[in-house]
Order: structure tokens, then sequence, then C-alpha cells
């Protein structure tokens, strides 16, 4: 099993959301994260001075097997490419072993579970 962790642009989210369901990825948790970005200049909105240097963000986390790995990148990167500076990042690790709080099984069974 794999850990996917994806840092989106927040109005991709639903985007995003949509592909990974076309995908079969039925279950991931995401947040609201704050990120340093490349673009550090300041600027005016109405009439404001705010820096750009922190960017809100969604970051997705998602666990599954390993045949669900790739479609759920390319289910990502098709919903979240602007080819803009600021799209985002994904990062895949591997996953060791899962419990179930409610069963007490662990490996493959619990992620059924």
């Amino acid at each position: 099993m794999k850990k996917i962790e994806a840092i989106i642009r927040k109005t991709h989210f639903n985007d995003v959301k949509d592909a990974l369901f076309e995908a079969d990825i039925n279950w991931f948790s995401y947040s609201e994260v704050k990120a340093i970005g490349q673009d550090r200049e300041d600027r005016i909105y109405r009439g404001v001075m705010y820096s750009t240097d922190i960017i809100s963000r969604i970051e997705l986390t998602i666990v599954c097997r390993d045949q669900f790995v790739q479609p759920a990148i390319d289910a990502i990167m098709g919903a979240a490419r602007t080819g803009e500076i600021g799209d985002g990042r994904i990062f895949v690790s591997p996953v060791e072993d899962t419990w179930s709080i409610r069963t007490g099984e662990h490996g493959e069974t619990a992620y059924e579970s």
C-alpha cells in the first residue's frame, strides 16, 4: 500500500475530488494548509498591501493499494494542472501497515473492514 499526499490549489479541489471518484478512489482526507511559494512579492488588492509568499492550499491524503496509485496520480494531475507556478506537488510513500480501530485487524484485511 502507498500513501499519496497532494497539495493543490483551493480552486481546483472540486475538480480533483470528482476526478478521484471517477478513478474509483472513494476515500481520502483533506485539510486546508498554508505553504510558502516561489512568488515572493507584495501585491495590492483593494488598497491593501499583502504578501504572496504565504499561500492557502488544500492537502489531500490518500492511502490506497498499489494498483490505484497511478490512477490517483493521473486524476490529480489532470484536474489540478494549469501549467503555472503554484499548481502543487504530489508525494508518494510506502505504508508499512494499517490497523482498524474498530476491529483490531491489521494489514490488508484491516483496509477492507
